[in-house]
């Protein structure tokens, strides 16, 4: 028995007369949703890892030792509540799940936020073994995004802003305006210092999902970096503690910034715990509006996750992945995308069961695909080198470089 194994053995809990939730990858959260209001003594959890999910397209090495790690440490956490967990190692969620409904009952799953995620599930949920109940994470509902589009960020934001009643005093927007994001895009000359990037402990289960993801999916690519994956609950509760002390204050004025001398500068670098759900966006949200810090900062971090996050998921939800535009369905790739993996590896990425390549919607016409250069190959511009080799060794970019440099380099040369 490995590391996991043993934890989970260590805190089994009996399984009878429970009531059963899928927990995906994407809601590793007990403060949402039945795990947070029913008594876990009461309830059990299916937690699925799926080598197939893998096998669909090329993922960062950290990305996948990230999602992994923290889908163990969060069967252990569930475990010592007394929840029961059954962790299952399966090629399909479908195949994971369909003989459970049988032995187990029904279950429930909170709305993955994951169209590929939903697809694969929908068989199990038309014939009732599987019941989807609503995603408790969002802040907004599909009515915010008002009417059938075209759809703007900035509408909307002021809209939920408004009505959610987020830094408004009387029905006005703090400051007198509700954004600020003229105020945001200072240059950074080096001072105040940016904070230095947190490590966290590398224990033993998430070592071995680390020595997992480098034998077992080696060619993934990207470098892995251990130390820089928050794995527990505690972890991500550090993660935001250092994003709220020494991030936000600064966060503001060099919001878009970028510099080849901090990767990171001022961000927070929360999105992917937000999106495992070991974050949760109102309470982010509601630390933000209640800091110390100036309302330039305030606002230029609440508008990305009230504004952006929410906006990008309902359009997505809308569309159904750009899938169908004002009641006209789109042509899709018929298979998972490789962003250009076989030019750097020399090797064809292998046959993958399962998902689809996404919507081929371009209304400006590109088809180039994805040059050498954005897999490491030199391409005489510095900005772009710079951002992609920070790429492939963290698995990280903020939005600033990942906008001005790699989306708006391919978008000129019609990638």
């Amino acid at each position: 028995m490995g590391a996991f194994s043993r934890a989970l053995a260590a805190h089994r809990n009996a399984e009878g007369g429970r009531r059963w939730l899928f927990v995906p990858y994407d809601q590793l959260t007990d403060e949402l949703g039945p795990l947070s209001r029913e008594d876990p003594r009461t309830l059990g959890i299916v937690l699925i890892e799926c080598p197939g999910k893998a096998a669909r397209r090329p993922y960062h090495k950290q990305k996948l030792a990230l999602v992994l790690a923290n889908l163990r440490h969060f069967a252990i956490e569930q475990a010592s509540r007394g929840v029961a967990v059954r962790h299952v190692v399966a090629p399909s969620y479908v195949a994971g799940l369909e003989g459970l409904a049988d032995e187990l009952g029904v279950l429930r799953v909170m709305r993955p936020a994951e169209r590929e995620l939903r697809v694969e599930l929908a068989p199990l949920v038309a014939r009732g073994a599987l019941v989807e109940i609503p995603n408790e994470a969002w802040l907004t509902t599909p009515e915010d995004l008002a009417g059938p589009g075209p759809w703007r960020m900035d509408v909307f934001y002021r809209a939920v802003r408004r009505r959610l009643g987020i830094l408004m005093k009387g029905g006005k927007p703090l400051g007198g305006k509700l954004s600020f994001d003229a105020e945001n895009r200072r240059a950074w000359p080096g001072d105040p210092p940016a904070p230095a990037p947190l490590s966290y402990e590398v224990d033993a289960i998430t070592a071995e999902v680390c020595e997992l993801v480098e034998t077992r999916l080696g060619h993934h690519p990207g470098a892995l970096r251990p130390a820089a994956i928050p794995a527990t609950k505690a972890d991500a509760a550090r993660a935001w503690a250092w994003a709220k002390e020494q991030c936000l204050p600064q966060f503001g004025p060099f919001e878009d910034a970028m510099s080849t001398r901090s990767r990171t500068l001022f961000h927070t670098c929360i999105s992917p715990l937000l999106n495992l759900g070991r974050l949760r966006p109102a309470v982010v949200v509601s630390d933000v509006e209640a800091l110390d810090v100036p309302l330039a900062s305030k606002e230029g971090f609440i508008r990305q996750v009230l504004g952006w996050r929410e906006f990008v998921h309902h359009v997505h939800e809308a569309t159904d992945g750009f899938r169908r535009v004002r009641g006209v369905t789109q042509p899709t790739a018929t298979r998972p995308g490789r962003g250009g993996f076989d030019t750097w590896s020399e090797v064809a990425w292998p046959a993958a069961n399962g998902g689809d390549g996404g919507s081929l919607l371009s209304v400006l016409g590109a088809n180039r695909p994805v040059p050498p250069a954005f897999w490491g190959a030199p391409s005489g511009l510095r900005c772009l080198d710079e951002v992609v080799s920070a790429v492939w060794e963290e698995g990280y970019s903020h939005h600033i470089t990942r906008l001005m440099v790699l989306s708006n380099l391919a978008a000129l040369l019609d990638v």
